[in-house]
């Protein structure tokens, strides 16, 4: 297993980590398992959220028993306010069963109402911070799904980690990451494997590790043939050879008509329609065996995909072209509404 310093936090984490979305389709049990096996791969890096139903819950059970102080552990919450971020992290704390989190993320930071209240003093940074003096919280992060939110948080001096989709296909990313490099702050790969669309966990994970840029990734795992597959990567380092080059050259060629990278150029859409959002859910619709989260997420959206009324401005806007508003079609037809 590789290791690398993550950010200004000066954590040493594995390369490879284990991402905690999948796991609610699982158990206690068999979460479990998973976190035996992830110590025996080295792998000391464990990613969940106040978001992911019953993932927290799962972990701690799981880590209860010895296992804890074998990972660093991070979690995330879409609060904004203080009072709701403090109470978050005393939910993640005792649904983890521990008495202290490593680092907290701010979730899917996006826009300026976020930004605005967050970071005021009456924020959920504060809330953090507070945490923070008080021994219950390490270190403060947060994720991010758009360039501009990238961009933003870079401005930000007390984030110490950021977390922002790369993978084979989504690159959009590459010069922020140079940036938050030069800053020090670390960079936690998101949607390693595009959402699902791509099956070759391996090759995935060699591609983000070539970037140094990338402190690691978090591919969601739920079965131990994934920790075997994800990990495998981070027991070898060297350039991708031109057999593996050729190869996500033809991922890309494979997706590039129909995959959204969640640049967010599309918006803003004219019925208030999350257009990379609504297309995140459909992948975990699809490719995650998550069809009720992903359900119960969708039908919280204030605009869905078949309340699109065709008016084309997000194609006009989308640097790759894509059939926007056919596949929100598909995106209706999926969820049923």
């Amino acid at each position: 297993m590789q290791y690398r310093i993550l950010g200004k936090t000066g954590l040493k984490v594995s390369a490879v980590g284990f991402g905690g979305i999948p796991i609610q389709r699982i158990d206690a049990r068999g979460t479990r398992a998973l976190m035996e096996r992830l110590v025996e791969k080295g792998v000391n890096y464990i990613d969940t959220a106040r978001g992911y139903t019953v993932s927290e819950s799962y972990l701690g059970e799981a880590l209860s028993g010895g296992l804890r102080e074998k990972f660093i552990l991070a979690t995330k919450s879409m609060s904004r306010g203080y009072a709701d971020m403090a109470r978050d992290i005393g939910i993640s704390l005792s649904n983890l069963r521990t008495d202290y989190i490593d680092l907290y993320q701010l979730h899917n930071i996006k826009s300026d109402a976020d930004f605005e209240l967050a970071f005021s003093a009456e924020g959920a940074v504060a809330a953090i911070q507070d945490a923070i003096r008080a021994g219950k919280v390490g270190h403060l992060g947060a994720t991010a799904h758009s360039v501009d939110s990238f961009e933003r948080l870079l401005s930000y001096p007390e984030i110490e980690t950021i977390m922002f989709p790369y993978n084979i296909v989504e690159s959009q990313g590459e010069a922020l990451m140079e940036r938050a490099a030069a800053q020090n702050v670390g960079v936690i790969a998101m949607k390693p494997l595009a959402g699902g669309n791509i099956t070759d966990g391996t090759l995935a994970m060699r591609y983000i590790l070539q970037n140094k840029t990338c402190t690691l990734a978090i591919p969601g795992m739920a079965t131990l043939e994934e920790i075997e597959q994800n990990t495998a990567a981070a027991e070898q380092d060297g350039p991708l050879t031109p057999e593996e080059l050729a190869a996500c050259e033809a991922i890309r060629a494979g997706l590039s008509g129909n995959f959204c990278r969640r640049c967010g150029y599309c918006a803003p859409c004219t019925v208030g329609i999350d257009i990379p959002g609504i297309f995140t859910l459909e992948n975990y619709l699809k490719h995650y065996d998550l069809a009720d989260w992903a359900r119960s997420r969708y039908e919280s959206q204030t605009a869905r995909a078949g309340d699109c009324i065709g008016c084309g401005k997000c194609e006009e806007r989308c640097p790759y072209e894509l059939p926007i508003r056919e596949k929100l079609k598909g995106v209706a037809k999926a969820f049923g509404a």
